[in-house]
């Protein structure tokens, strides 16, 4: 984000520098640990993490476990270690909404000597019934006129639990008339009988997120609350609760557009339904858009910060194009990523005039963009291996690869042409016969003719196998709210999204490289060794760009 010198909410914040009305700048990030982080969230990371970084001030990370019905350590484990590798450590430090419920407690029971909090014992159906509508005002609890010492004693018995869950819960006592809705009477805390991941069973009762949040945010110092535009009409709600409880700090909420991206899926629930029902392989699949997934599936920091940097700050919601993080990624690794070749659908090619026992050896560059990476040595042998797509025994119209009588190019060694084929009794080519131009070795023909096609190949004596996965995108339509009435996000699922190549052959040095080393296979795509599977390489994208950049 840091290419975005100016937007609105540093125009804020000027304006409140300028105004004496902070002289620190202090954001944070509050995510709730119940998932893994995905490629939405990093919009609101960068930008209060740039933000802080800008005016030198402190970044927080906080997590919001004020419900520990489905919160747990992997999750806090996950986010921590997404933000280290987005570059966006917390130099506020670390710190958990949970270790502030004592505090919460306190300020919900001064609420409540102040008359401006009550038990109310309304089932949730009755509480939605009397809580009205967007154009209808809602109506009075009958329990909203409790006295004071009512209302401690019923507080203190839930406290101690004494009620089940769902019976009574805390409610603010603001306006039932509010044309928002969010002021009428909000619920502020909840029963809720479950054990925390960290607090153990200390508490039954929880704050809610609108109640806590303004709370923790006053007691860390964050000046500038940076959250996504869903909150807007909740702000309301957040400056009332700071504005009401005994605390110095007066933190400002600015919202901003919420980051969509065409065929994604950000909701959690549905993410946790893919990995709950098996169909990804777990939060880290790199289908998925978490930052797991995005990093299994070989997508840089640095890419990722590109791609916000060019989708910028706004308050108006907008669908970006999945092509412009790929085209992100693509222009990254064309600059920095070595080549290595792997024949994804091999093919066995015999050179019947060249020895049979002898191995020669070509320089291939390692990077045509980059000089300074210097050449490898590939293996030459009799039986090499091709990629299936270059041969075609009835091929179309201005078909540039190997025919049979045709001539071709193998990448840095030999032109050769194609005399003959092999097939088993099912039709299929099991070999095919050519002769080597010897005097061609990474060479012109003397007499001056011209070769069109070139392709890739590896030796079939030194070859390596590996297993290449192809990912594609996980849904087949662009917006998923564009869905048909009565239809699911798994009736978008893509069949296609996952096409595993199990026996692919590849250049013998592709093996010797580092677990997170990206490459480009020659004339396919951008790659890097999976982190689960042995001799396994996962597709980052493809070569082709379609995107225009603007």
């Amino acid at each position: 984000m840091e290419n975005n010198k100016n937007n609105f909410i540093h125009d804020f914040i000027d304006q409140d520098l300028a105004n004496g009305v902070c002289q620190k700048i202090h954001t944070r990030f509050p995510p709730e640990p119940n998932g893994y982080l995905h490629i939405g969230h990093t919009k609101a990371i960068m930008i209060s993490y740039e933000t802080a970084k800008k005016y030198n001030g402190l970044f927080n990370l906080r997590f919001d476990d004020t419900n520990p019905e489905k919160e747990d350590d992997e999750y806090v484990q996950s986010i921590i270690q997404d933000l280290k590798w987005l570059g966006a450590e917390p130099n506020g430090g670390i710190y958990y909404g949970s270790d502030y419920f004592d505090q919460c407690y306190a300020y919900a029971v001064q609420l409540i000597k102040q008359g401006l909090a009550y038990v109310c014992d309304l089932s949730p159906e009755d509480m939605r019934t009397y809580r009205g509508t967007l154009t209808t005002p809602g109506k009075n609890s009958p329990y909203r006129e409790r006295s004071v010492e009512e209302n401690l004693s019923l507080f203190e018995q839930m406290k101690r639990g004494d009620f089940n869950d769902g019976e009574r819960t805390l409610r603010a006592k603001i306006d039932m008339a509010s044309p928002n809705i969010n002021l009428r009477d909000p619920v502020i805390y909840r029963i809720v009988k479950t054990h925390h991941h960290r607090q153990k069973d200390k508490w039954c009762i929880y704050p809610m997120y609108d109640f806590a949040h303004p709370i923790q945010d006053a007691i860390e110092g964050i000046t500038h609350s940076l959250c996504s535009i869903e909150f807007e009409n909740h702000r309301p709600l957040y400056d009332w609760v700071v504005n009401h409880i005994d605390i110095q700090a007066k933190p400002r909420q600015i919202e901003f557009a919420r980051l969509n991206m065409t065929y994604t899926v950000t909701s959690k629930r549905y993410l946790r339904h893919l990995v709950e029902t098996g169909l990804v392989d777990g939060w880290d699949d790199p289908r998925m858009p978490t930052l797991s997934g995005l990093r299994r599936r070989g997508y840089t920091p640095e890419a990722i910060r590109d791609f916000l940097s060019r989708v910028g700050v706004s308050k108006a919601d907008s669908l970006v194009d999945i092509e412009l993080l790929e085209h992100c990624i693509r222009e990254e690794l064309n600059q920095s990523a070595k080549r290595k070749i792997v024949v994804i659908d091999p093919v066995k090619v015999i050179i019947d005039n060249y020895p049979e026992d002898k191995t020669e050896y070509f320089p291939v560059a390692n990077n045509p963009q980059d000089p300074s990476a210097g050449t490898r040595d590939i293996p030459f042998t009799k039986e090499i291996y091709i990629d299936s797509v270059d041969f075609a025994e009835v091929p179309p119209a201005k078909f540039f690869r190997m025919k049979l009588g045709g001539e071709v190019r193998l990448m840095g060694a030999y032109i050769v042409k194609c005399e003959s084929i092999e097939k088993d009794e099912t039709g299929k080519i099991t070999a095919i016969h050519c002769t080597a131009d010897l005097e061609t070795g990474n060479g012109n023909p003397s007499d001056g003719r011209k070769i069109k096609g070139t392709i890739h190949w590896v030796s079939a004596k030194y070859a390596v196998d590996i297993k290449v996965m192809h990912y594609n995108r996980l849904f087949t339509i662009p917006n998923l709210n564009d869905m048909e009435e009565g239809k699911e996000y798994s009736d978008y699922l893509n069949p296609e999204s996952l096409i595993e190549n199990t026996i692919c052959k590849a250049e013998p040095s592709l093996l010797e490289s580092g677990n997170e080393e990206r490459f480009q296979f020659v004339r396919t795509g951008y790659y890097i060794k999976d982190t689960k599977y042995p001799n396994t390489y996962n597709r980052i994208v493809t070569l082709k760009d379609s995107y225009k950049p603007v």
